[in-house]
């Protein structure tokens, strides 16, 4: 009967061990205290780069106003009346005449302005991309002193797996790292693998794969910790939660329920019959 007794409670006690999950898998930055002892030069960029299919909004402004009716001219056609321009005039806070522009990034990396023709942008930066395109007014000899600003539209990151919310999470700036995405989904669940997240990013017509381990506090260092757009995120989930909704992990719950009950019986027994 003792024998029986502690084999009971063996495996009660082996049930119970697999349920506790260590520190080291769900501690983000371990050892951090040592590595940033010194400080922690940084090494990525962050800065976004334009690719196709980006959508951005183009805004040109000068010290003669007048000069920017030419960009007013992207008329749809097939319209009465004159037509209805694409873009939108508007004063500024200083009083100046400003257009706004909506484009989308071409298959072939440029973008199409008024008057202007294409300007290759794919794979500059959103200050490098306003630069380019005011050189290209000034070479085309409409405007002498244009000051351009460019502003990604619809950059967002795409987010699943094992965290409390997946979801499409739109970026506000340029600088979002990849705890920023994940913050917006409510953190990782407690069922996810911080130790394996995949970041899957676009890059030059190549799909690349980023594995990222936010245990490991040299994480900052990682190429995928500050995400860009049309990245796509998953965490992968904790073995035991693909099996959690199965009949067998159901009975063996079950089964767990029965033999803490027998081996309550049992020691309860043992007692009286002493």
């Amino acid at each position: 009967m003792k024998k029986s007794t502690s084999l009971l409670l063996a495996l009660m006690t082996m049930l119970l061990m697999s349920s506790c999950v260590s520190t080291k898998k769900i501690v983000y930055f371990q050892d951090s205290d040592q590595v940033f002892k010194q400080g922690q030069q940084m090494l990525q960029q962050y800065e976004m780069r334009l690719k196709p299919a980006d959508q951005v909004y183009i805004k040109v402004t000068c010290s003669e106003p007048e000069l920017l009716s030419i960009f007013a001219q992207d008329v749809v056609m097939g319209t009465t009346g004159g037509g209805t321009s694409t873009s939108s005039s508007y004063l500024n806070s200083s009083g100046n005449m400003s257009n706004a522009y909506g484009y989308t990034v071409s298959n072939d990396g440029s973008v199409t302005l008024p008057a202007v023709g294409r300007v290759n942008v794919a794979g500059l930066t959103m200050d490098e991309a306003a630069k380019r395109i005011e050189e290209s007014i000034i070479e085309a000899n409409l405007i002498k002193d244009p000051e351009v600003t460019v502003l990604l539209l619809n950059a967002r990151v795409a987010v699943l797996g094992a965290v409390r919310a997946p979801q499409v999470v739109s970026l506000t700036s340029e600088r979002n790292t990849i705890l920023d995405v994940l913050s917006r989904c409510g953190d990782i669940a407690d069922t996810g693998l911080r130790q394996k997240i995949s970041l899957y990013r676009e890059e030059n017509g190549v799909r690349k794969k980023y594995s990222i381990d936010l245990t490991d506090s040299q994480v900052f260092q990682n190429p995928a910790y500050y995400v860009q757009q049309n990245d796509m995120i998953y965490v992968e989930p904790n073995k035991s939660q693909s099996v959690k909704s199965s009949a067998f992990y159901t009975f063996l719950g079950a089964g767990a329920s029965i033999v803490s009950v027998i081996s309550s019986i049992v020691s309860i027994v043992i007692l009286v019959t002493r």
